[in-house]
């Protein structure tokens, strides 16, 4: 049977790391350190939000509809996300620009009427 990779120790919650691999044919086995992609740091939920994210080509309105949830927890886990991929190498500068890019995109919603200005307010506050 197989099981999916966890990312945390269950006794003490650091991070594990991958030290062994083995072929299932010839059941050679190798033992090192191993790196495993960022695509592992992501929980089942958080996968399941990305694979509806990528087949509704990413509209929110459409993650909005197959999953039920709001525009600002749409965003909030959209953040959440990049959060994970951009782990290590953020900068300063990066967060200004995205706050810049977020700013502008809840501008532009609340201009278009997508979204009340009581929800404006209430990003802009998140950011």
């Amino acid at each position: 049977m197989n099981y999916p990779v966890i990312n945390d120790c269950p006794v003490c919650h650091q991070e594990l790391h991958v030290t062994k691999l083995e072929c299932g044919n010839c059941h050679t086995t190798i033992e090192n350190r191993f790196h495993l992609s960022k695509w592992h740091a992501f929980s089942d939920e958080q996968m399941h939000f990305i694979e509806t994210f990528i087949l509704s080509r990413g509209s929110i309105k459409e993650v909005e509809k197959k999953l039920g949830i709001s525009y600002p927890t749409v965003r909030g886990k959209l953040d959440d996300i990049i959060q994970i991929m951009t782990e290590g190498e953020a900068t300063e500068r990066k967060a200004s620009n995205i706050s810049v890019e977020r700013k502008a995109d809840i501008l532009g919603k609340l201009e278009n009427n997508e979204i009340t200005a009581d929800e404006a307010i209430q990003l802009m506050k998140d950011i």
